[in-house]
């Protein structure tokens, strides 16, 4: 029965009692040598009371210390004890199991959360009013092109007015940037979404590249449009050759003996020119035709080293005569790529066509190949020491129908383009650190 704090409380409280009231009678009976014994018994009295109370709270103090500090390593007995006591205890070590389980839960949301941010392919950073950043992802750092960002100041090494935008961009407003990265220009979208935490202002600011879907938009655009102008100017045109050459041969045959012959030539001279047209704009629109017929990819896995050398030997013959030297550079030999062979070796042999052509034939030209694997992605570059397009070119070299050549149809950069973006990649044109102009085909892993 005395294991219980209730009862030894009570019998502490009656011994207390008791000792002061021998003491008071002693005192006043003037027993005062007797007095020293009840007095002891109020000390011990007051002592045990006291350290049995304290013993009582110790671990309630102990299961509020240790969740304070974060220590659920703790247990609290439940046997050889009173039943208040065991209840008391296994209502403690209850409420440490649920608080453990809460804190397990928290943390495996933290983890699943940041999982998903890591991988997701929208950037997202997340800031403070001071402009330190608590969170950022990978691809957010792959957009902005910084290995670290700690702090908003970071941006100026890529504008400086970058730091003060993202500063005074507001919750649901949207804005543009562009980055310059050691490949392309990357235009990138902002939303900003705000959340007060613990009396500070988040804001949460999610990045896109956007140059990707407003290219493909384009493209869709210009497909549309040549696929309308091809029917129409061929329902033109047909009609046109068809008579024209139906005349010349009516003329020909028939009316050669009856006509003036001044008037017979110049007669003939004007049907040849129709028909010649025509046929030229027929062939014109045909090559057009092409840019809106290439066909859906076939993926198949092959190995580039094969393919590269196989393009390589097929110009052979071309560069020797235009004195230009090929190195390929591989820092994967084995890369292997998910694609349509014949496709990507339509883009390849386009390209090489066009550094070839790039390439002075009285100078020493050098084309290099190189290929490799970076961040999830297959880099092939195609770089030439020719004369690089002027800057005022650039902005016009993938769009249909573009072109600087007396002979060309400014098709094949675009329909390169295209077939890329069919395999999920891009074609991007850029300067190496030499200078060197450079077409790079990137694919996803």
């Amino acid at each position: 029965m005395f294991k219980s704090i209730h009862y030894r409380l009570v019998l502490f409280i009656i011994l207390l009692i008791l000792s002061a009231s021998l003491l008071t009678l002693c005192i006043i009976k003037e027993q005062y040598v007797y007095s020293l014994i009840p007095a002891l018994g109020v000390f011990a009295s007051l002592y045990l009371l006291t350290f049995h109370y304290k013993k009582f709270n110790q671990n309630i103090l102990f299961l509020l210390n240790a969740l304070d500090n974060g220590d659920y390593s703790f247990h609290f007995t439940e046997s050889k004890m009173s039943a208040r006591e065991r209840d008391l205890n296994t209502m403690m070590n209850r409420i440490k199991d649920i608080l453990t389980n809460a804190r397990k839960e928290v943390i495996q949301n933290e983890k699943f959360l940041s999982l998903i941010i890591e991988n997701v392919s929208t950037g997202i950073v997340i800031v403070t009013e001071r402009g330190n950043v608590r969170t950022v992802n990978h691809s957010a750092l792959q957009l902005l092109g910084l290995p670290v960002f700690t702090h908003l100041n970071q941006l100026s090494s890529i504008n400086e007015d970058y730091p003060l935008l993202f500063h005074n961009i507001k919750a649901g407003e949207k804005g543009q940037i562009s980055v310059i990265n050691e490949r392309e220009e990357v235009l990138v979208s902002l939303q900003v979404s705000q959340i007060k935490v613990n009396d500070d202002l988040i804001k949460v600011i999610t990045l896109n590249n956007i140059g990707n879907e407003l290219e493909a938009k384009e493209m869709e655009s210009w497909i549309r449009l040549i696929r309308v102008m091809t029917h129409e100017i061929m329902n033109s045109i047909a009609p046109i050759t068809s008579l024209s050459e139906t005349m010349l041969t009516l003329l020909n045959d028939k009316d050669l003996d009856t006509m003036d012959s001044s008037m017979k030539n110049n007669t003939v001279e004007a049907f040849d020119t129709i028909h010649i047209t025509a046929k030229g704009l027929l062939a014109f629109v045909e090559s057009y035709r092409r840019f809106t017929g290439v066909p859906q990819p076939v993926i198949k896995a092959f190995e580039l080293r094969p393919l590269i050398n196989k393009l390589v030997h097929l110009h052979e013959h071309l560069m020797e005569d235009r004195n230009i030297e090929v190195q390929i550079i591989a820092k994967d030999e084995n890369s292997i790529i998910s694609g349509d062979e014949n496709l990507i070796t339509q883009v390849v042999v386009n390209i090489i066509k066009n550094a070839i052509q790039a390439i002075d034939p009285s100078e020493h030209g050098k084309i290099f190949i190189k290929y490799s694997v970076q961040n999830k992605f297959t880099y092939i570059d195609i770089s030439n020491t020719g004369k690089p397009i002027p800057k005022e070119e650039l902005s016009s070299i993938f769009i249909p129908f573009f072109t600087t050549k007396e002979s060309g149809s400014g098709i094949g950069l675009s329909i390169s383009r295209y077939i890329m973006r069919l395999h999920g990649g891009k074609l991007i044109h850029s300067l190496s650190p030499e200078g060197y102009t450079t077409f790079t085909l990137v694919f996803p892993n």
